[in-house]
């Protein structure tokens, strides 16, 4: 009896016990059901974080409208800058086929050169007359009119009949002379039959001195039988190789009255020129020294023999001064020395 009493006091304070958890539990509930309203919401909070993840792709998709206005005002403006830039590229081709050039390296010319040819005042032609047997080619310019004129025998540099070389007959048909540059390169074909200038300064190497001064006096007695043509008025000017040459010729050649040697060189035998008969009038280059290093001694021997020579060396010019097509053109020596021989000329031609 007693056992039993016990068991009975255990099961019910087990059973009270019991009860009061789950009446805790049961409040606890309730609590949280209270609550469950509120839960939700908060549950369904990460979905818009969700659409708030997702919402940065949109920029681009709100970026895109202003990039597809980007390229509309690009597009006009390449447009417009391209349409300049294809003429602006056009006028400096134009400018630069303009500029002589002094190719090889020509210097711009800022001013015409000395005694610029005045087509207008100009007739010229081409030329040519028999030398022991070679058909020898020149370029004849004359003033344009009636009459007699006084002429030049024009001897080319080593590279042959060139423009510049045709060119200078002009300026001087311009002055009053009958002018004919003759083409030395004719016994070997003329000087159109060289594609470059070393090419044609080789076969001026190969050239006889002998035929040289024979094509030159074939050349004076062409001169000689042109009607508007003083025979007894004929000068020889020269340039470089030509300038040696000139100097030769009037070794060589009685009927010329004026030689003019430009930074030419000096005759291997010096004693050559006590058969000058023309006064002689030389024009050197101060920075040319192979050339006008020598020019003394030929003073001197000029002297020896009581010849007529006059020479003057221009400071700071270089050999080919002359020539304002080439990469050594000197203005002021240029200029200076055209004016020199116009009255070097004058004096014993005209």
């Amino acid at each position: 009896m007693h056992k039993l009493s016990r068991f009975a006091v255990f099961r019910n304070r087990f059973f009270s016990q019991s009860g009061r958890i789950l009446a805790l539990t049961l409040v606890v509930s309730a609590i949280l059901l209270s609550c469950a309203p509120t839960s939700p919401t908060a549950t369904p909070a990460p979905a818009p974080s969700v659409p708030a993840t997702t919402a940065p792709p949109q920029p681009p998709t709100a970026v895109a409208p202003p990039a597809a206005l980007v390229p509309t005002p690009p597009v006009a403006t390449p447009t417009v800058a391209a349409t300049p830039v294809p003429t602006a590229t056009a006028a400096t081709a134009t400018a630069a086929t303009a500029t002589p050039a002094a190719a090889p390296t020509p210097p711009v010319l800022l001013v015409p050169p000395p005694g610029a040819a005045r087509p207008d005042a100009v007739d010229s032609t081409t030329a040519s007359f028999e030398s022991e047997g070679f058909n020898i080619k020149a370029y004849l310019a004359k003033p344009k009119g009636s009459g007699t004129f006084p002429a030049m025998l024009i001897i080319h540099e080593n590279r042959g009949l060139t423009p510049h070389q045709e060119d200078v007959a002009r300026r001087f048909a311009n002055q009053g002379y009958v002018a004919l540059a003759v083409d030395l390169l004719s016994r070997v074909g003329g000087t159109s039959q060289f594609a470059t200038a070393e090419t044609a300064v080789a076969a001026i190497g190969g050239l006889s001195s002998s035929g040289v001064m024979k094509d030159a006096e074939a050349a004076v007695k062409y001169l000689q039988t042109l009607p508007y043509v003083k025979k007894d008025k004929i000068g020889v000017i020269g340039y470089c190789w030509g300038g040696g040459n000139s100097l030769l010729f009037a070794t060589r050649n009685r009927d010329i009255k004026a030689a003019v040697v430009y930074y030419g060189p000096n005759p291997a035998n010096l004693d050559e020129v006590a058969t000058v008969t023309a006064p002689i009038l030389g024009l050197y280059g101060s920075e040319d020294p192979r050339i006008t290093v020598n020019v003394p001694k030929l003073d001197e021997t000029m002297k020896k023999y009581n010849k007529s020579f006059e020479y003057k060396v221009y400071q700071g010019a270089f050999h080919a001064f002359f020539n304002d097509t080439g990469a050594r053109y000197h203005p002021e020596a240029s200029a200076d020395s055209w004016k020199v021989t116009l009255a070097f000329l004058e004096k014993h031609l005209k």
